[in-house]
């Protein structure tokens, strides 16, 4: 390769667990390692095991093949020049080669299985560790060349918080204790021990010594505005003699040794490259045959962009999708982490995400499983948009998650006729209600002369344009936002059909009650759809994006007008459907999703770049979100069912295949030209989205 190329991959495991990194093997920013182990599902992950560096001793050269950024501004070594491929299907998949010889390194990160946390034997604490010990990572070498290589391996480790660097303090210490065929190692820190785990081998001698490699530069959080240094510990390395055709393979996994795990051989990188090809046969219905095209990737020359030759890219989107589904509370319930690197599970992003991850993939188990799992945290009728840990309490901090819950739920009731599940869930949406029309907090209330939701409270943003900057919301919406109410309508005429619907039901006792309920929704949807008009903007042709509480009309152009005629209940009119999506279309489509700010509006930030606080108050004043592009699409097909659509899927198809996070869309885009990708690697709601429009 002429050039370090820094587009990444990614491999999770379904328990909120990733290994990330490089296609040149560089690390770029503090979130690439190989194993990053949540150890409190599916959050407190852990940087445990770096990578390892290697090195391949021929009779007349020793080759190192890693790559590095340091403090001083080196890169040494300069591996990725010797290397020749990369691929990222079915694993991460590199090739390093010279005329005379070829070394390849295989990735694979096993997801988990229900039945594995049987499997271990730590007593008291036996549900939580043996989740924890399912963290695993297996790496295959094969070695080919005409003559015997000595492949040395050198161990890089940590025991830090996954958005942190790793620093050499006295106060740190790691311990390792050397087995056969295995070394068990766990962090110290003053006192403190951290997670052990092991490391163990097919073949190969281990040479415990121990230092500190200080000073790698990770450029990616320089341009973040963010701490960029990291020190790394060794604890030893491993030598392995290979002949030509050779095979070595490692696992690493959290825990300490089980005398009862199965041995490790080299047929074992391939049975859990089989396994999880076998997963996602069952889990989306494909054909074994199609699976193993998972493969078949073509080989390229470096310096051109390249795309999976063979596999549809609906069956990759697929593959993508599965990444973010992940289990809670040691496996019990299902929940979406919103994005990787750094996002943990978020009740609103989920509910976006869930048609397009769970509805039209024909996910029905999983899609009731999150609702069924949300809708236990409501409390006062909002549901949570924050889950930090097991130890803390959700954050109610959102004024329309609780309302997209209920238009989710219709979704998947329209999807699956489960007027069960619609009767066990009714209790919530009644809550939900009585909540918005008695007043909840955050003065979230209905306004009783108009029928519309509004709230005031300073310091907070509620709506998903959150960014708040130093104590201030960038975009307050106080007051009555129009896409609030577009889902409040929509949320109102499916509690009207659904109180009709269980009135009708034999095992519901007074079926008159339901009646009556049906009645009253629908009266109070007409209001919510005659005061909407309110939102019209007559000389702009578009909605205004908030009525603030003194009754001042906010008319910058953004997308919530969009959202608002892509619900499954709309309120506006053909002609005003026609002009908000005209305007839209001319101000705010991009190839990559829909700016959040006109660029002609004095506060439109094109670029998304710097420290924390200028990105943040860029995040929704211009930048591009992906996901964004769900609404647009259904509101065209909508209101132009028969006038083609103006957007192309090529660039966002291209990025999704071979440009930021291979096989995957990120979170958002610049919302300048060229609209280069930012945020996170890896977002939930762009891949469902994308998902849940594009024709398979």
């Amino acid at each position: 390769m002429a050039d370090l190329d820094t587009r990444e991959w990614l491999l999770t495991n379904g328990l909120g667990s990733f290994a990330s990194g490089t296609v040149s093997d560089v690390r770029t920013r503090t979130y690439h390692g190989w194993l990053f182990a949540a150890t409190n599902l599916p959050s407190r992950r852990t940087l445990l095991f770096s990578h390892l560096e290697a090195s391949l001793e021929l009779p007349k050269q020793v080759i190192a093949l890693g790559t590095n950024f340091w403090g001083s501004g080196q890169i040494d070594p300069a591996g990725y020049e010797l290397l020749r491929h990369f691929n990222i299907n079915p694993v991460p998949k590199w090739v390093w080669g010279e005329d005379d010889w070829q070394l390849t390194r295989q990735l694979v990160m096993p997801h988990f299985c229900r039945g594995e946390r049987e499997v271990g034997r730590w007593g008291g604490e036996e549900k939580n560790f043996t989740l924890s010990s399912c963290n695993r990572l297996l790496i295959q070498y094969r070695y080919e060349g005409k003559d015997e290589g000595i492949l040395r391996l050198r161990l890089l480790i940590a025991d830090r918080d996954f958005h942190d660097q790793q620093k050499a303090t006295p106060q740190l210490q790691f311990s390792q204790l050397l087995g056969q065929g295995q070394v068990c190692l766990q962090g110290i820190n003053s006192g403190v021990f951290g997670t052990p785990w092991h490391l163990r081998w097919t073949r190969g001698n281990y040479q415990p010594d121990g230092f500190w490699y200080w000073n790698y530069h990770l450029p990616e959080e320089t341009r973040r505005g963010l701490s960029d240094r990291e020190d790394l510990y060794s604890p030893g390395y491993l030598t392995v003699t290979l002949l030509p055709g050779d095979v070595v393979t490692l696992e690493a996994k959290v825990g300490f040794p089980d005398l009862l795990q199965s041995p490790l051989t080299d047929d074992t990188f391939a049975e859990v490259v089989e396994a999880e090809q076998d997963r996602l046969s069952l889990v989306f219905g494909w054909e074994q045959e199609e699976v193993g095209r998972l493969g078949d990737w073509e080989n390229r020359r470096w310096g051109e962009k390249s795309t999976p030759s063979s596999f549809p890219i609906w069956q990759q989107l697929l593959k993508a999708s599965d990444q973010f589904v992940v289990s809670r509370f040691c496996g019990a319930e299902p929940t979406v982490i919103a994005g990787y690197h750094w996002f943990n599970d978020r009740g609103r992003d989920t509910l976006i995400a869930l048609p397009g991850l769970a509805l039209r993939t024909q996910r029905f188990d999983l899609a009731k499983g999150l609702l069924q799992s949300l809708g236990r945290y409501c409390r006062r009728g909002l549901i949570p948009n924050i889950f930090p840990s097991l130890e803390n309490e959700p954050v109610y901090n959102s004024i329309d998650t609780a309302l997209w819950w209920i238009e989710t739920l219709g979704l998947y009731l329209e999807a699956t006729q489960d007027w069960l599940f619609l009767a066990e869930q009714y209790s919530v949406i009644q809550q939900i209600y009585k909540a918005f029309i008695g007043g909840t907090r955050y003065n979230i209330q209905v306004d009783s002369t108009d029928g519309l939701i509004g709230w005031d409270a300073r310091g907070v943003a509620l709506t998903w344009m959150d960014a708040v900057v130093d104590g201030q919301p960038v975009t307050p919406r106080r007051g009555k936002p129009v896409e609030i109410n577009a889902l409040w309508y929509s949320a109102l005429c499916w509690a009207s059909r659904w109180a009709e619907i269980l009135s009708e039901q034999e095992t519901v006792a007074e079926p008159s009650r339901f009646a009556k309920q049906a009645r009253r929704y629908s009266q109070q949807a007409q209001q919510v759809k005659d005061s909407l008009q309110q939102f019209w903007n007559s000389q702009l042709g578009y909605l205004y994006d908030t009525i603030e509480p003194d009754d001042h009309r906010n008319s910058q152009v953004r997308p919530n007008a969009v959202i608002a005629l892509s619900l499954a209940h709309c309120a506006f009119s053909i002609e005003q459907g026609r002009q908000i999506l005209q305007l839209a279309t001319k101000r705010l489509l991009t190839p990559y999703g829909l700016r959040t700010l006109d660029p002609g509006d004095p506060e439109y930030i094109g670029k998304y770049m710097g420290h924390p606080q200028r990105r943040d108050r860029s995040y929704h004043q211009g930048t591009v979100w992906c996901w964004l592009i769900g609404p647009f699409i259904r509101a065209w097909k909508r209101f132009y069912a028969t006038e083609p659509l103006p957007f192309n899927w090529q660039p966002l198809l291209e990025h999704f295949l071979a440009d930021g996070c291979l096989g995957s869309i990120s979170e958002i885009f610049d919302g300048d030209e060229p609209h280069t990708p930012k945020g996170a690697i890896a977002q939930a709601w762009s891949v469902a989205e994308v998902l849940r429009q594009l024709e398979n």
